[in-house]
């Protein structure tokens, strides 16, 4: 029987030589591709693996080179695309399973990856590659682990260590570095955590986490209100995000107390403002440089109402939180003078004259190492019971009262110890007059002068009896106490030879 021929409609036989034809273009694009590929011009290569796509879109090897090349290019969700339609056209394509783990992992998403790796080793028990690559897998898992835990325990150092380590296997996982950046803004490393949101809002401008840490930064530097505006960005980007949400509230309620304090200071009631400080302060422990204001801000309310020793504290809270802060320092500074504590004045005041040396601070610094010196002295006002403004009568009367009380003549009958003693304080009284009752001494004692040195006192040639008959008048005369039942105790008269 004689063969029949089977007549091919023509448009089947031209679709069949089209699709021939396509196929082969598709191969001449691949190649071309992976010549560029080898060069690692991958822009290059991505375009011509799409062309072959695009000749031949049902070959799952163009997907899975394509997959390679945005993969070099870091752009790893595209790539993650890619490698998923290679595996979908080909669920025995290893390469494509291989890619598509470690998109996964790339993107920190390590359960996937682990997924896909396992995929790997059913196809090819012995891939090291896959072997090697599901291990990081586990170990991106234990870190997110070890991450969680450290957040939770407010251990902020922990959990940048395990981050840094989690974004080297996972270096496009925006999770992880906006949990680093929030905890480096917890810690008090803005400039770093504004870089890194900073670099994902340049890639994402409406990644809300982003935008609450770039928040978070300005709050915690005291920018509330351009703090504010981002919480309120990244509550427009997503309207559940919880930590926003209390940020800007926390934030609004601060500022609202903070300003109630400085409007009250303003109007001189400096009570009110002490107490709107102190409710201001309860509001965010966290929030260390607004806090470190605040503390100086309760400090000078303190001073004006004389509460100095409080004021040493909040201004020692403040520095405790920012110990770069001039004003807290100074303002202790000036508590310290103002209690007569000299030495820890001087250290206030070299601490900011060595951060900042104006002349301003160069001399308050000169004054408190100057009254340093004058306590170490013998206070000669006190030794008299004087003020330091105290007039010459005032300074006459005093030197009158206390040298009777303590001249040796007084305590003849008392204790070899007590006659010493008194004979001791009698003669500093007499020399707190010679100095204080001369104009030209009393002027360089007020400015700090030694005068010892000076030659105002001669060891054993200053006689405290000579300025006490000098000033009584007396012309060689004794001086005695009468002890009769009649006078009563501590009267005194002359006796004239």
């Amino acid at each position: 029987m004689a063969a029949v021929d089977i007549d091919v409609p023509v448009d089947i036989e031209l679709q069949i030589i089209n699709q021939e034809d396509m196929e082969r273009r598709a191969e001449g694009f691949k190649e071309q591709g992976n010549a560029f590929y080898s060069k690692k011009d991958y822009s290059e290569a991505f375009n011509y693996y799409t062309k072959a796509i695009d000749a031949s879109p049902k070959n799952a090897s163009y997907y899975g080179n394509r997959a390679a090349t945005l993969m070099m290019l870091c752009r790893f969700r595209e790539a993650l695309e890619d490698s998923q339609q290679a595996v979908r056209l080909d669920d025995c394509f290893m390469k494509g399973h291989l890619r598509e783990g470690k998109c996964h992992l790339s993107l920190g998403n390590a359960m996937a990856a682990s997924r896909c790796f396992q995929k790997v080793l059913e196809l090819e028990p012995s891939n090291s590659e896959a072997q090697h690559e599901n291990k990081n897998a586990s170990a991106l898992l234990e870190y997110e682990r070890m991450a969680d835990f450290g957040f939770g325990k407010r251990d902020f150092r922990k959990v940048v260590y395990c981050m840094d380590r989690a974004l080297v296997l996972a270096s496009a996982c925006h999770r992880f570095k906006i949990l680093k950046a929030e905890c480096l803004a917890l810690l008090g490393r803005y400039p770093e955590a504004q870089s890194v949101a900073s670099d994902i809002l340049r890639m994402d401008a409406t990644n809300a986490d982003a935008l609450y840490v770039r928040g978070l930064c300005l709050y915690y530097e005291d920018c509330i209100d351009k703090a504010v505006q981002f919480f309120v960005q990244a509550l427009r980007m997503a309207p559940d995000h919880e930590k926003a949400r209390l940020a800007a509230r926390n934030a609004k309620a601060l500022k609202a107390k903070k300003d109630e304090g400085n409007h009250a200071f303003k109007n001189n009631n400096y009570e009110a403002a002490y107490h709107l400080y102190t409710e201001a302060l309860a509001i965010d422990p966290n929030n260390i440089k607004t806090n470190a204001k605040l503390y100086c801000n309760r400090a000078t309310a303190g001073t004006k109402l004389r509460k100095l020793n409080q004021a040493i504290e909040d201004c020692s809270s403040a520095i405790k939180l920012d110990d770069s802060y001039i004003k807290a320092y100074l303002r202790r500074a000036q508590c310290y003078m103002d209690t007569e504590q000299y030495e820890e004045a001087v250290r206030d005041y070299e601490k900011v004259y060595q951060t900042e040396k104006t002349t301003d601070h160069k001399h308050l610094l000169k004054k408190a190492q100057m009254e340093l010196k004058k306590s170490k002295r013998k206070d000669y006002y006190k030794v008299l019971g004087v003020g330091k403004n105290a007039t010459e009568d005032e300074i006459k009367k005093a030197y009158r009262k206390r040298a009777l009380m303590h001249h040796p003549d007084r305590h003849s009958a008392a204790t070899p110890e007590v006659q010493k003693e008194e004979e001791k304080k009698f003669k500093e009284v007499g020399e707190a007059f010679t100095i204080l009752s001369d104009p030209k001494k009393k002027v360089r004692y007020d400015n700090g002068h030694d005068l010892e040195d000076d030659g105002c006192f001669d060891g054993g040639d200053f006689d405290a009896n000579n300025i006490f008959r000098s000033f009584f008048g007396g012309h060689g005369g004794g001086f005695s106490f009468d002890s009769s039942p009649d006078s009563g105790p501590g009267n005194f008269f002359f006796q004239f030879g």
